[in-house]
């Protein structure tokens, strides 16, 4: 395989790399934190954060690289697969707070069919990200809402942190959304790298909101 000529392309799998680093280090940093005081919320997070790195990786190779269309598609599998169990295991950390740690039985093994179930949906409607977009956006919708009412009343340090971090997502994804926005800033980007860019930037405000709550102990 050889890199890719197209230059968009080539700044999206680019900014897809820089945010699989910091997806990982955000799901490092996020299990560490949790290790002590909360390892269940820690776990949860860490797992939403890694597979995001995940997905991201692979993405920046089925950007980046020159390859044939069946090839491709095979990439384009286990990153679906990522992206909906990422949103599954983000709804569970929401409902982790909401609940206050109580998280019922079944609310982990429904997420994870749910995001299997997104997955499945892509294999029948191929080739667009708008399915995605969509489940991102109830999920992001729901988890905003609680995050705002917990920040309210004061239930969970890092609420108002956390509900900013999914905004900032939920512009991403309005941005992923717009095929038509481009940019050239030294170097073309399209809508993906754009989108990969705010995206960096909710990841590091959720964490910023995660590690408040996870170390509130400590503090």
């Amino acid at each position: 395989m050889t890199f890719i000529d197209i230059p968009t392309e080539q700044t999206t799998a680019a900014t897809d790399v820089v945010l699989a680093i910091v997806a990982l280090l955000v799901c490092l940093l996020t299990y560490r934190a949790g290790k002590v005081n909360n390892p269940k919320k820690g776990k949860i997070w860490a797992w939403a954060f890694g597979l995001l790195a995940f997905a991201a990786m692979t993405g920046a190779v089925a950007h980046g690289f020159q390859m044939p269309a069946r090839l491709n598609y095979i990439l384009w599998q286990p990153l679906n697969l990522a992206l909906g169990l990422t949103v599954s295991l983000f709804v569970v950390g929401v409902v982790f707070d909401l609940t206050r740690g109580h998280l019922p039985r079944f609310v982990l093994p429904l997420l994870i069919t749910a995001g299997t179930l997104f997955y499945l949906v892509t294999l029948i409607f191929p080739g667009t990200f708008l399915v995605f977009i969509l489940y991102e956006a109830v999920a992001m919708l729901f988890a905003l809402i609680v995050y705002i009412l917990l920040g309210i009343r004061n239930r969970v340090r890092g609420a108002w942190l956390m509900a900013l971090g999914i905004f900032i997502t939920m512009i991403a994804a309005a941005i992923q959304a717009s095929e038509s926005v481009q940019v050239h800033c030294i170097w073309d980007f399209d809508h993906n790298g754009i989108f990969h860019i705010v995206q960096i930037a909710g990841l590091l405000v959720l964490f910023a909101g995660l590690r408040k709550d996870l170390r509130k102990e400590e503090q």
